[in-house]
């Protein structure tokens, strides 16, 4: 599954297994091979050097095929207008990922007081 991924994302920038070995600084051969199914178990060393040319998150190479596909539907145009606001703005990655963070910290809180 993580070899598919990689195969899909290495596709999508249009990059050979050459070319992204060379830029991850890992094995073509490992590389091809992950891809295929022949290896199924990379280092998490790999994966750090092999998500940064395809900028993609570890988390996302590791999660099951059912938790990451995302139903375009779900981003119209008024997300994805968001979106490239918040991008145009300054906000990272890191800085939604601890947002998201905050708000279930917030939503936790809230079930506290419940209780």
């Amino acid at each position: 599954m993580i070899g598919k991924k990689i195969k899909r994302l290495r596709q999508k920038k249009g990059y050979s297994i050459t070319e992204l070995g060379r830029l991850a600084d890992v094995s073509k051969s490992y590389l091809s091979q992950l891809e295929r199914g022949l290896q199924t178990n990379p280092s998490l060393h790999f994966l750090v050097k092999v998500s940064k040319p395809l900028d993609t998150s570890i988390d996302y190479l590791l999660q099951n095929a059912t938790e990451q596909k995302v139903d375009d539907n779900l981003l119209d145009e008024e997300w994805k207008g968001l979106i490239r606001q918040a991008i145009e703005d300054g906000l990272k990655k890191e800085d939604f990922h601890e947002y998201r963070k905050y708000i279930k910290f917030q939503e936790w809180m809230k079930e506290q007081k419940k209780s």
